[in-house]
């Protein structure tokens, strides 16, 4: 048997000990498709979807569509191939390889360097930044943690007339209700906003006709 062989997958197999033959096999056979698995026991032994394997680093070229996640521990870094970043990390397509980033300081969860989705503790999210405390002209919400936008609200509306089960008649007194909506209303932060509304009671003593 050579320094190395091929799994189900077409990768090339072989142990750390004949890594150099291996690569040699690599070379002299067709590489195209071929991946390099190489088997140890080490903390960088987990080569799982790499191209290119180490056992002291662990991977650093990985397959097709999946992202390079890099984990430090002291001073060394082990290289993980994994179809989706961690936690903490957005991923970033390049051209010679898919890498796995870590967000910004305060941001628990984000979209890219630029773009957060969710905050750390004592951070509020507002437009894609966590920010210490909310901006003028929006409110914290706790529950989210988000920043939301205050409604401006236009003026009372005129009151309706007064009416009893619907009618205008035929009772002592009735109700009046008038309301005041969102004064932005056809923007995002408008759907947000509640519409106000108060009622009142009001004389009616007027008989119906008939």
């Amino acid at each position: 048997m050579g320094p190395c062989t091929t799994d189900a997958e077409g990768c090339w197999v072989c142990h750390f000990t004949s890594l150099g033959l291996c690569f040699l096999s690599c070379k002299m056979g067709s590489t195209t498709h071929a991946c390099v698995r190489l088997l140890g026991t080490g903390l960088g032994g987990n080569c799982t979807g790499c191209v290119i394997c180490s056992e002291e680093n662990g991977c650093s070229t990985c397959q097709q569509r999946l992202f390079l996640f890099i984990r430090r521990e002291g001073i060394r870094q082990y290289g993980k191939c994994v179809h989706d970043c961690p936690p903490g990390y957005f991923g970033v397509r390049g051209q010679e390889v898919n890498r796995c980033k870590k967000c910004g300081a305060t941001c628990e969860s984000c979209f890219s360097q630029d773009f957060c989705i969710q905050c750390k503790r004592r951070f509020y999210l507002y437009k894609g930044k966590c920010l210490p405390t909310c901006p003028p002209g929006t409110a914290a919400q706790q529950s989210t943690r988000e920043c939301q936008e205050e409604c401006e609200l236009s003026p009372w509306g005129n009151w309706s007339p007064c009416t009893h089960n619907g009618k205008t008649c035929g009772s002592a007194w009735g109700l009046e209700t008038r309301v005041r909506e969102a004064g932005r209303a056809g923007r995002e932060e408008a759907a947000t906003c509640q519409v106000l509304s108060e009622s009142r009671k009001c004389p009616i003593r007027r008989p119906c006709p008939g």
